[in-house]
């Protein structure tokens, strides 16, 4: 996106809800979706005297994150108040780190339009999620704004870059990036339209080739890849706006709304002092060793850009459809295994690539969840090498495939589609059809050997397009040519 001689200035806070079973600070379930309130405790709903006690699985999360982005692992960090007062914050006020968080100083390269850009992550810390307002909530006669405290206390991890990004493109591939990151990580789904994976963005502009940054306005709450792209898009341009018409950038919060598809004014934007940050009284800084960090690296996954470089180097694989396989890491496994059983890795991919994904789309389904297991896809694509049945057949059979997730052997028995690669009864089709075509044997014999199509079609249609195709083509063109 062009904005003339301005530029866009983004950093992006990225909040992503922990995969754990219980709560960052009690043993109330993480489960998504239960009757509002059933998943809560005197710790989650912060009545007096209830203690917190710090998930160790949060930290070993942290920790993943923290090396996965190049971070410095801090030996000590410090959980804090983060004093302010919302309905849906039950304590008044939110468990977080502030000036010592877990992991500083990383960073995330991404790749855009080729070319290689590294963001610089600021800090990676550990704080608890709020309650979730449900607004327009009608009782009797009157509407009610209600509260449900399941999500209050859900591990979180903030993860804030520094203000690298200058275009919405840049900014969504940072997002994309890290994302995977985490999913591959197994500590975050990933999961947008349920708010487990959702960003915050700090948006300024400045004339290009100026150093200085100008005042800035949050977005919040942006919870899908559309709808971040135009928020900033609309906000960069905004303030452009305003600046080229002699006014003054407001720094304050701003929310999107996706059907105007602009960006409008929520609330002036705090500072921290405006938090009263100051220690946790009841939970103890948090000392991290050696050992503990070298045994979450020891587990820690293959990650995608070392997935990718080995999909390209081990398989031979072009980067756009590493790109694809391994931007989903239940499709990378999936490539993998049928990969084993039918060891042409640049087929196997194509057959992902579109007719699986497209299977996959209209089905809303993930890679995990296809009912056409990597066995069955293996099998299919055996059956085409070894003359059993033509690549046609395949396809227009994939779909029934894919839905029953019956063998593809058993399919073609039963249905009577094997492919006909006997010679014998291919020309006798093949003389029946040049026998009545007199015209188009004259005319292919003069030169117009595009007919070839032609005469293979019809052959086709008498077969139902059973014929072996490579064979028909050799056999049809020694018998025109004759």
């Amino acid at each position: 996106m062009d904005y003339g001689d301005y530029e866009g200035v983004m950093g992006l806070e990225v909040h992503a809800h922990l995969l754990t079973d219980s709560k960052i600070f009690c043993g109330c379930s993480t489960k998504f979706g239960a009757e509002p309130n059933s998943h809560t405790c005197p710790t989650c709903m912060g009545l007096p005297g209830a203690l917190p006690v710090l998930n160790k699985k949060v930290v070993d999360f942290a920790i993943r994150v923290g090396i996965a982005l190049h971070c410095n692992i801090n030996r000590k960090s410090v959980f804090a108040r983060k004093n302010y007062y919302y309905p849906d914050l039950p304590k008044g006020y939110q468990i977080s780190q502030y000036e010592e968080p877990i992991c500083e100083n990383g960073h995330l390269d991404i790749f855009v339009n080729g070319d290689k850009k590294r963001m610089r992550i600021k800090r990676v810390h550990m704080e608890e999620d709020a309650g979730k307002l449900v607004h327009e909530a009608t009782i009797e006669t009157s509407t009610y704004s209600l509260v449900d405290y399941n999500r209050s206390s859900i591990p979180l991890l903030e993860i804030v870059s520094e203000p690298d990004m200058r275009t919405p493109e840049e900014a969504i591939q940072y997002l994309k990036t890290l994302r995977d990151i985490l999913v591959y990580l197994e500590i975050c789904d990933g999961n947008m339209e349920e708010g487990s994976f959702r960003c915050d963005a700090n948006v300024s502009v400045r004339k290009k080739g100026t150093e200085e940054f100008g005042t800035r306005a949050e977005l919040k709450n942006l919870n899908s890849f559309k709808f971040i792209e135009r928020s900033l898009d609309y906000e960069i341009q905004r303030q452009i706006d305003v600046i080229r018409k002699g006014g003054t950038i407001v720094q304050e919060t701003r929310l999107f709304n996706a059907d105007e598809g602009i960006t409008y004014s929520m609330r002036g934007k705090e500072e921290a002092h405006d938090y009263r940050y100051f220690p946790e009284p009841d939970l103890l800084p948090l000392t991290v060793d050696d050992a503990w960090i070298e045994e979450v690296r020891r587990s820690l996954p293959e990650l995608p850009v070392e997935k990718m470089e080995r999909f390209m180097k081990e398989y031979g694989l072009p980067r756009y459809d590493v790109e694809i396989l391994v931007a989903d890491k239940d499709l990378a496994d999936y490539f993998e295994e049928t990969t084993r059983l039918f060891a042409e890795p640049k087929t196997v991919s194509n057959w992902i690539m579109t007719e699986l994904l497209r299977e996959l789309k209209e089905g809303n389904a993930s890679a995990k969840g296809s009912p056409l297991l990597p066995a069955h896809l293996a099998e299919l694509l055996s059956l085409i090498k070894d003359g059993t049945i033509s690549a046609k057949i395949a396809k227009d059979i994939f779909p029934e495939l894919y839905k029953s997730g019956a063998s593809p052997k058993q399919l073609v028995a039963e249905k009577g589609i094997v492919q006909i690669s006997d010679e014998d009864a291919i020309i006798r089709i093949i003389d029946q059809v040049i026998a009545r075509s007199p015209k188009e044997v004259a005319e292919f014999k003069a030169g117009k050997e595009k007919l070839l199509g032609f005469f293979v079609g019809q052959v086709m249609k008498e077969t139902k397009g059973k014929a072996n195709p490579k064979l028909l083509n050799e056999l049809m063109l020694k018998r025109l040519k004759n």
